[in-house]
């Protein structure tokens, strides 16, 4: 009995892998299938040697070196920031975890309150731009996304879950809180810094937002948001071809969608390889009580 579940589990594990390959299969697919096949006949898994193309790939490298700069700017925003995003996130974590923190309970009212109001658009992008002078400084890229409310409850009650006794036998052998923070805390929060990483970077991978608001220099163009505007000057073409009477299926939007998703999403996949082994624990992280 227990084989037969064992390989009823292996088989549904695999459709569903399978199933969750499949749309990037597609995109991947799609970004090499000439456009006239995919306004005739749809996105296909096997379109034919004849509608393989690189124009889609071909329009959004005709100017590299602006796709490296983006290149160079993401990765550098999505590493600092969330270097220090982790830094900050677990060190309020921590402080707020501690029972002998008189004060734990009014800091943490005061952090979950904002995440029930807020000041809104206009007054976030007048501070930004008025008093902190984010205009055209990569820093507008990164401190934005530093610190979530979100994460800092999460980081909260999974240090929670270590024992106390670890700090205080470090305090009676003489070690202060940053000590306890650095040998202590982090090596045993291996699980919940590895899962927040991850979804930290990739919300600076796939950040556009910030960059449209703060950023007019094109070489400070983020991956996301160079590519984005390449879209829509791909739709500019359509838009231009119908009304001049161009063919529109020349203008491969569709195919120019499905290259950027395959340029922009493809490094940050391979992380997953290498911070997979902390996820069986991670994914618990949220259900320790706080």
């Amino acid at each position: 009995m227990y084989i037969v579940l064992l390989f009823i589990s292996y088989v549904l594990t695999s459709v569903f892998a399978v199933i969750c390959v499949i749309p990037f299969y597609l995109v991947f697919v799609g970004s090499f299938t000439n456009e006239k096949s995919i306004l005739t006949n749809g996105f296909s898994f096997f379109p034919g040697i004849k509608n393989l193309t690189l124009e889609a790939y071909r329009i959004i490298l005709k100017s590299p070196n602006s796709i490296i700069n983006a290149y160079g700017v993401t990765i550098f925003v999505t590493l600092i920031g969330t270097f220090l995003a982790i830094l900050i996130v677990t060190m309020t974590g921590y402080v707020l975890s501690r029972p002998d923190f008189p004060w734990r309970n009014f800091f943490s009212f005061f952090f979950f309150f904002t995440t029930l109001f807020s000041g809104g658009l206009v007054p976030w992008y007048l501070l930004c731009t008025k008093f902190l002078h984010f205009s055209n400084h990569i820093y507008a890229l990164i401190i934005p996304g530093l610190f979530s409310v979100w994460n800092m409850i999460i980081t909260k009650s999974f240090m929670k879950g270590i024992p106390y006794e670890l700090v205080e036998s470090a305090k009676m052998d003489g070690a202060g809180d940053p000590l306890i923070y650095f040998k202590i805390m982090l090596p045993l929060s291996k699980p919940l810094i590895a899962t927040l990483s991850l979804f930290t970077a990739l919300g600076y991978w796939n950040d556009w937002y910030n960059c449209m608001l703060y950023i007019n220099d094109h070489k400070m163009w983020n991956l996301q948001y160079m590519l984005q505007n390449i879209l829509n000057s791909a739709e500019s073409m359509t838009r231009i071809a119908n009304q001049t009477g161009m063919v529109v299926a020349s203008v491969p939007t569709e195919s120019v969608k499905m290259a950027m998703t395959v340029v922009a999403t493809g490094p940050i996949i391979l992380l997953y390889p290498f911070l997979q082994k902390y996820f069986v624990k991670g994914i618990t992280i949220g259900s320790v009580k706080g």
